[in-house]
């Protein structure tokens, strides 16, 4: 009995166990503003004060936020329209137009997204305009109020702006730079990007009216700080309702970053990239693990979740590939060691294959040349081997020339895992090149 008594007491509530996968994977899943900013305070209180100008004083301005995929660029301004809008002096009616480059790729496309977000589709109506710049004009005019310090100050977010630099004439950047610059109704554009040579794209006239406010974000922090943002990132507030558990839960992951294993698996982490995104797809799986029996996260855990993190996707497809592909994948590897490297092409891998056949006769099955054909077009299709150039109408498909995309620790160790592979297919794919 008393054991019983003692397992119900280790294992936790399944409300309290969803609290916690729902307040974590929350804080993983989405750059929301409900999560905290790292080594940004700077650009931070940068980037407030120019929109709050906007917003309270009816200043117009433009801004560039440039650093690497994974910086912070999304979540910074997150986090600063959050706090803009809880600010007092901050008028309720900001508007917000977000566009994107991967979405409104030209600028018929983008200037009804404006009109669907300023909601002015009924005011529009089948009105036609004789430029893209009038038609934004009118857009303006129809929210405009008194004069320019009581007009309704209006925030442009241009995601992927590099994009918005090969719309034709860069006609949207330039109409919305130049009403930026103008004494109209207040308008900020603010551009996120992760090309460094931004302004060199730009168009002379409309460089000539972008501010040149450039915010920059560059992942700095070094490992301690970085075990910080980790820790931080796994704790839970202090506000969670089961507070037993709360403290239990966090001095649990204070353990964690005093483990080896739990360190090592950091800093492989750290020293690929730096990308917080990364991190918290390593924290996601490892969440995943948590459950009613299993209530707090272990290093083994996070080592489980670095391994199918870090798993190689080239290696995976070889798994599900037939034993005569793979053959043809070991004949590729040993025609790399032979000619150092070397471009291959189809009868150079069906030699190689054909000199295994005759070593090995009783335990293989000797294919036909089609059938053999038809099994490298697969490793074609499935990117494992890639042609040099384009393929001509005349050129014989046998003499084409090929190079594998896999190297040999790849083939190795995903050759360890395939199943039921046979012993003489992997005896060939460790040996040397002594039977050429």
């Amino acid at each position: 009995m008393s054991k019983r008594r003692l397992r119900e007491s280790s294992e936790e509530s399944p409300e309290c166990i969803s609290q916690v996968q729902k307040i974590l994977r929350e804080r993983f899943c989405h750059s929301c503003a409900a999560g905290k900013l790292f080594g940004l305070k700077q650009q931070y209180s940068h980037l407030l004060e120019l929109l709050r100008r906007t917003t309270v004083h009816g200043e117009s301005n433009s801004a560039l936020i440039i650093g690497p995929r994974g910086s912070g660029k999304s979540a910074l301004l997150n986090h600063v329209l959050k706090d803009l809008r809880e600010m007092n002096q901050v008028r309720e009616n900001l508007l917000e137009v977000h566009l994107n480059g991967l979405l409104q790729t030209n600028d018929k496309v983008a200037l009804k997204e404006i009109t669907r977000q300023l909601q002015l589709e009924n005011v529009v109506g089948d009105k036609v305009f004789g430029s893209f710049a009038e038609n934004l004009a009118f857009l303006l005019e129809a929210l405009r109020r008194g004069n320019r310090t009581s007009s309704c100050p209006i925030l442009f977010v241009l995601d992927e702006f590099d994009l918005f630099v090969h719309h034709k004439n860069q006609t949207l950047l330039y109409n919305l730079f130049d009403i930026s610059q103008s004494a109209q109704t207040p308008v900020t554009v603010i551009g996120l990007t992760c090309r460094q040579d931004i302004l060199e794209l730009l168009e002379k006239r409309v460089k000539s009216r972008f501010s040149h406010r450039q915010i920059y974000l560059m992942n700095s922090f070094d490992f301690k700080e970085y075990l910080k943002i980790f820790k931080t990132q796994l704790s839970l507030p202090d506000e969670f309702p089961d507070e037993a558990f709360a403290q239990k839960w966090n001095n649990n992951v204070q353990h964690l970053l005093e483990d080896k294993a739990v360190r090592d698996v950091l800093q492989k982490l750290f020293q690929h990239t730096k990308d917080l995104r990364s991190l918290h797809l390593l924290l996601m799986l490892a969440v995943s693990a948590v459950t009613v029996h299993h209530p707090l996260l272990t290093a083994a855990d996070l080592q489980e979740a670095h391994r199918q993190q870090s798993s190689d996707s080239r290696a995976n497809i070889v798994h599900g590939l037939s034993v005569l592909e793979i053959c043809l994948i070991i004949a590729m590897k040993h025609l790399n060691e032979v000619y150092d490297g070397e471009p291959f092409n189809f009868q150079m891998v069906y030699n190689e294959f054909q000199k295994f056949i005759q070593r090995k006769a009783h335990s293989m099955y000797n294919f036909e040349k089609p059938v053999v054909m038809k099994a490298f077009e697969h490793l074609l299709q499935l990117e494992l081997v890639q042609p040099l150039e384009r393929p001509s109408a005349r050129a014989q498909r046998e003499f084409l020339l090929m190079k594998l995309l896999l190297d040999s620790s790849q083939i190795m160790e995903a050759l360890q895992l395939y199943p039921n592979c046979p012993t003489d297919v992997k005896q060939w794919a460790a040996s040397s090149l002594s039977w050429l």
